[in-house]
């Protein structure tokens, strides 16, 4: 008995290779799920930030190196071209002069366009700090692309792609699985607060409501009834009767239930028992609410940070979270400064990423409204023409 049970407890023990694909399905399962998705997100913008630093940062060094050598050299040519005229004739000196000023004006443009910011600081990155490449690596992975801060160097722009690559996809499962979750959240919280029994023109929506059901089930039943009737002299100005005359009774029998259900002492009713916040449809003009708000919010805060105006401020809101991204107007100088100001960037991320998730989550509520509503005139238009043969 004892080898038996020896034998059965050696036989049940997993070897070390199901024991690894058993915690790496729970590590995947757990990756994809709601928070370990967020946590990805979050976790790939860091990593990306680190390595986009370290392929790029050398670059802005190189760039104003070369400023202040082509700076300094154009300097002692000048006193070269002063100098070896010995009489000063206006137009010599000036056509010599614009010679070299033309050269070194070619020589700022060339640095400007490859990221050079006017800062002769060698040492000091502006750019291409861990915030600068941290909102690098969000704008690309969400699409946004304001196009301030470029890859410059051979690696970067490899990187850029295949860092894209695979960022792209991993957001946009965050926003179809943050956006869901949200846009349940947010149906349960209007039910609650806003379908509650207190409030004005709830009864008179209830009312609506059992309405419809009550004329639905009447077209049912009035169906079977002329089914079954196929083979009888039914005429068609009785079916006609039938279906205005058990309209009329539901409607009247709807209106009478109505006023014993607001009568009712306990104040639980069998509609209130049978209620799914998730079947809830959230008006459109809520969802429009809460983007206009969330772009006028975004715009009194950044105006504080970046010292804009609210015009400006709305105007980079709008432009961020609908990914279009011109780059015109982006948080610049106090993100990339490091004048105490270096934390603002998690404001500026968390603002992005809290408000694609919080479109995503009115585009999907909007969705169901409008799916919603089409079925209705659909389902008045099919009454419509069944009354009216």
């Amino acid at each position: 008995m004892e080898r038996k049970r020896s034998f059965r407890r050696r036989k049940q023990r997993k070897p070390f290779s199901e024991k690894c694909k058993d915690y790496l399905r729970k590590f995947a399962a757990f990756m994809f799920s709601n928070v370990g998705i967020i946590g990805l997100v979050v976790g790939y913008t860091i990593a990306g930030a680190f390595i986009f630093t370290s392929i790029e940062g050398h670059t802005e060094q190189e760039v104003k190196i070369n400023i202040l050598t082509s700076r300094n050299q154009t300097i002692n040519r000048l006193w070269e071209v002063t100098y070896n005229l010995n009489v000063l004739y206006k137009e010599t000196w000036r056509n010599a002069v614009e010679i070299e000023l033309f050269k070194y004006q070619k020589d700022i443009i060339e640095a400007a366009r490859n990221g050079y910011d006017g800062s002769d600081d060698v040492d000091e990155f502006k750019q291409w700090r861990f915030a600068g490449g941290f909102l690098y690596s969000l704008t690309v992975i969400t699409t946004i692309g304001y196009g301030n801060i470029l890859p410059r160097t051979p690696w970067g722009k490899v990187a850029t792609i295949i860092y894209a690559i695979i960022g792209m996809p991993l957001f946009l499962l965050y926003l179809s699985n943050i956006g869901d979750i949200m846009a349940g959240s947010f149906k349960w919280i209007y039910a609650k607060c806003c379908l509650c029994r207190c409030c004005p023109g709830v009864a008179r929506r209830r009312a609506e409501r059992r309405r419809r059901r009550a004329l639905q089930l009447s077209i049912e039943y009035i169906n079977s009834r002329v089914d079954s009737r196929n083979n009888s002299d039914l005429s068609q100005a009785s079916v006609h009767n039938i279906h205005m005359e058990e309209y009329r009774l539901n409607s009247l029998g709807g209106s009478s239930s109505d006023d014993e259900e607001e009568e009712d002492s306990d104040g639980v009713t069998e509609t209130d028992v049978s209620y799914d916040s998730q079947a809830v449809t959230v008006p459109l003009t809520i969802c429009l609410a809460i983007m206009v708000g969330y772009v006028c919010g975004g715009a009194i805060l950044f105006s504080r940070y970046e010292d804009w105006n609210l015009l400006d401020g709305s105007y980079f809101c709008f432009i961020s979270l609908s990914t279009i991204g011109f780059g015109d107007i982006v948080p610049g100088d106090k993100i990339y400064s490091g004048k105490g100001y270096e934390l603002s960037f998690i404001f500026c991320s968390m603002y992005l990423m809290l408000g694609m998730a919080l479109i995503a989550m009115c585009f999907n509520l909007m969705q169901e409204e409008v799916i919603h509503k089409i079925r209705t005139t659909m389902r008045t238009v099919r009454y419509i023409l069944r009354c009216n043969r």
